[in-house]
Formats: C-alpha cells, sequence, structure tokens
C-alpha cells in the first residue's frame, strides 16, 4: 500500500489538535468514555475489600485446568496472554479440543466493555453469568462448580491465595471463586495505548499515518458512530454481512456446536439452521438475524483474525470490507477510500493497542491429602 503523505510539523501539530479534540468528543457523545481526560479504560470499581488479593486469586483460578471437568483446559487455553487474550485462531476450540463455531474474544479492556460475546446476550453487569457459563457448559470447560471449590480446598496455593482474598475464615465458595475470576479479567489490558497517550498531549505517540487514520475514523470512514467510547464500542447489535466461515460447516464438530447453540436459546426449529444468526438467536426477533455486537477496538492488532468467525486475517482485509459497504444486507455503505486512506486506518487501528506485560502460568501443586491420624 502507499505511504501517506508526509506533514508539515506546524500542519502535524494543528492536525494531532484538530483530530484529537473531534475524536475525544466522539470518545465522550456515547457516555462511555471515562472522562474527558481519561478515554483509556480502568477495571471495574467494586465494594468487595482486598482487590488486588482477589486479583491475584482470579489470576491463580485463570490458569488453573482443574477448573474444567477432566483437568485439561483452563480460562487461559482460549484466553491466552501472549495471544492478546484471545487465542490467535479463526474459530475457537473447546472442551475435549472440540471445535467450536464463534472466534474468541479478547479480555482486552474487558471492564470497558458494555455488553459482552459476540452476539451482546449479557449486559456487563452480567460477568459472573459469563465466568459461570463458560466453566459449566460442555462445550468449553464442562466443570462442575461444587466440584471447583472442593479443589480450591484441597490445593495448597489456591487455598492461601483464597485466604489473602478473602480471610482465613471465609470457606472457599463458588461466588468467591467467580468474582475472583471477574476482577482477574476485568484488570487485564487496560494500559494506556498510544492513541491515549497522544490524547494526553503527547505529540511523539501517533505516526503521521496513524494521525491521518485517526482524522478518517472521526470523519470520512464514519467508524466512530459506532465504535465510541472508551472501549472504541457503541454495545450496539448491528448487520454488516460479515460473509459466513465455510469451515463451521465442513468440521462436524463446529456444525454440532453450531446446532446445540440454537437448541440451547429455544429456536423453533434448531437442525434445520446453517449460518449463525447472531442476536436472533436469544432475542427470538427475525429483525435482530445476522446482528452482533459492536466488539471492542482496544487490542485490535493483538487479536486477530477478525470479526466474530474469524473469517478475515487481517485488519487490512476488515477495512477493505467496510470500504465496499461490508457484505449482503449490510447496513454499511461503501466508503470510497483510497490505498492510501486504507493504509492510514490501519495505522491508526494498531495504535489503539495497550503494551501486555508478559505473563505466564504460576506454578500448580498437587492436591494435599490428610494421613492416618491427622
Amino acid at each position: 500500500m502507499p505511504e501517506p503523505k508526509p506533514v508539515a510539523r506546524g500542519g502535524r501539530r494543528k492536525l494531532r489538535a484538530s483530530v484529537g479534540a473531534a475524536l475525544l468528543a466522539a470518545l465522550c457523545a456515547s457516555g462511555a468514555a471515562t472522562s474527558a481526560s481519561s478515554p483509556a479504560p480502568s477495571p471495574a470499581a467494586s465494594p468487595a475489600p482486598r482487590v488486588a488479593e482477589r486479583i491475584a486469586l482470579g489470576r491463580e483460578l485463570f490458569f488453573e485446568s482443574r477448573l474444567s471437568g477432566d483437568g485439561s483446559r483452563s480460562c487461559a487455553s482460549c484466553h491466552a496472554p501472549d495471544k492478546g487474550y484471545a487465542d490467535g485462531e479463526a474459530l475457537s476450540r473447546g472442551y475435549n479440543h472440540a471445535g467450536h463455531f464463534r472466534n474468541t474474544p479478547s479480555l482486552i479492556a474487558l471492564a470497558a466493555k458494555p455488553r459482552l460475546m459476540w452476539d451482546g446476550r449479557y449486559p456487563a453487569e452480567r460477568l459472573a453469568d459469563v465466568v459461570v457459563d463458560m466453566i459449566r457448559s460442555p462445550v468449553t470447560m464442562n466443570g462442575d462448580l461444587q466440584i471447583v471449590v472442593e479443589r480450591v480446598r484441597q490445593l495448597p496455593s489456591l487455598l492461601q491465595a483464597w485466604q489473602r482474598a478473602y480471610g482465613a475464615r471465609e470457606a472457599p465458595s463458588i461466588d468467591g471463586l467467580v468474582d475472583a475470576l471477574a476482577a482477574y479479567a476485568s484488570s487485564r489490558g487496560n494500559a494506556q495505548t498510544p492513541v491515549d497517550r497522544a490524547l494526553h498531549g503527547d505529540e511523539q505517540a501517533l505516526s503521521a499515518a496513524a494521525l491521518e487514520g485517526m482524522r478518517l475514523f472521526q470523519g470520512k470512514a464514519g467508524c466512530a458512530r459506532c465504535h465510541s467510547g472508551a472501549a472504541f464500542t457503541d454495545g450496539g447489535l448491528h448487520r454488516l454481512g460479515v460473509p459466513e466461515n465455510p469451515e463451521i460447516l465442513r468440521d462436524p464438530e463446529r456444525t454440532i456446536s453450531l446446532l446445540r447453540h440454537y437448541a440451547v436459546h429455544g429456536a423453533r426449529d434448531p437442525m434445520s439452521e446453517r449460518a449463525d444468526t447472531g442476536a436472533a438467536a436469544w432475542t427470538q426477533r427475525a429483525a435482530d438475524r445476522g446482528r452482533f455486537a459492536t466488539p471492542s477496538l482496544r487490542g485490535v492488532a493483538l487479536t486477530a483474525p477478525y470479526m466474530h468467525n474469524g473469517v478475515f486475517a487481517t485488519l487490512a482485509q476488515v477495512v477493505e470490507f467496510y470500504d465496499r459497504g461490508g457484505g449482503r444486507a449490510s447496513e454499511l455503505q461503501p466508503l470510497g477510500l483510497d490505498a492510501r486512506e486504507r493504509a492510514a486506518l490501519v495505522a491508526f487501528l494498531e495504535a489503539l493497542s495497550p503494551p501486555l506485560p508478559p505473563e505466564s502460568a504460576p506454578p500448580t501443586d498437587n492436591y494435599a491429602t490428610t494421613g492416618a491420624g491427622r
């Protein structure tokens, strides 16, 4: 793609000021921005004490494969820190490595997202329900929460982390474990991005290409109409006409996971569906067929492939799709961007990713046993 034209120093400063002000206004327009001076998200506030200790316990649980039914999968199996808290696959894999029909959503800036899951079926305040579903679902971890509690009681490192978080008098409980996992997940990827630094006055944070992309994002390309607020999402449901991923119907496991999804949500004829209907599966409204929740753009450069079914491998492909006006029955309109403008938008999107410090699984230990006479 052609390189963006260089911007003179004085013009560059004016461009930063005008575009930054426009973008900041767009970020705050939805009411989702944390504040006019600090658009970066922060972990959700909690009335529970010992927040750092709860996050530390959540980290131990996040990497603990014994939360799953057969001890083979942890939360990090799909939400790997070195892959932007996603898995780097077009379509995720679940319990026993079985194929699934959707892309793994990233946990980056989870605290700022107004809706959860690709079809938007959970509002943000129901994060605990998502945690419960992911542990219990036979498609994901196939765990039993009461058994998980017993395992925590018998694993010395987890029991010690629990006592630091909730006190020695508080016995391990389902609510506490879910709360700790939610606290940890909400704390991921909240560091400032280059775009945040630019909005705070750092004139060196963005390249000329990213600055041009910022202007297009707010203006000609119209991205900010849906990608607004602290997490760069309006939390709405939209139909873009994203093409189906043919792998879903080629792989029997993925097909079965799709049909099971419809059966669980009460579809009238779940066995007849051969496409991902998006929000319509849970709203039961024909008007929502093909509508999916607007994803956050924070960390987007770290979480390829893209869209609900991972059908696009690169950000350039995503921008080209939007430039064409999306796919069949799309709400989008063609943008008329040239190659330089598309490249500039990609540069801006790449500047929306925070630094992620290296993170590895904590050491695990064996179950404690009670000897004779104890």
